[in-house]
């Protein structure tokens, strides 16, 4: 009598369960990844914006110190630096010591529709 082996062959695949495994594996990591990269593109967006904004401050202090308009009072603008556009305030604050006042440039740039400040500021001398 002859014994006869059954060669089984194998399929290389997936089960059904395991795709289905998948697929909600994705469907859990796929949202919060893109929820991380908005959260990244937002933060490189905030700095740069920010920098530039604090240029600006910078500059704007500098012109109102060197021309003595921080003198007037309050003040306010805008400046375009490169395809965005920053609104300033100047504000006079009186200072602990005699004449000196504090002048602060407030720099503010609207980010992914909400609006975001830069603040910088110097003593001033009111006594000349």
């Amino acid at each position: 009598m002859k014994c006869r082996t059954h060669s089984v062959e194998r399929r290389a695949g997936f089960t059904l369960a395991e795709v289905l495994a998948a697929l909600v594996f994705m469907a859990i990591v796929i949202p919060v990844a893109v929820e991380g990269l908005h959260v990244a593109t937002r933060a490189g967006q905030m700095g740069l914006r920010r920098t530039a904004a604090a240029r600006v401050g910078e500059r704007v202090l500098q012109e109102l110190v060197a021309t003595g308009q921080w003198r007037r009072g309050s003040q306010s603008g805008e400046v375009a630096e490169g395809t965005e556009v920053y609104r300033w305030e100047s504000r006079l604050d009186s200072w602990q010591q005699g004449a000196l006042r504090v002048l602060t440039v407030r720099v503010t740039f609207p980010l992914q529709g909400r609006e975001y400040a830069v603040n910088l500021s110097t003593l001033v001398d009111a006594s000349q």
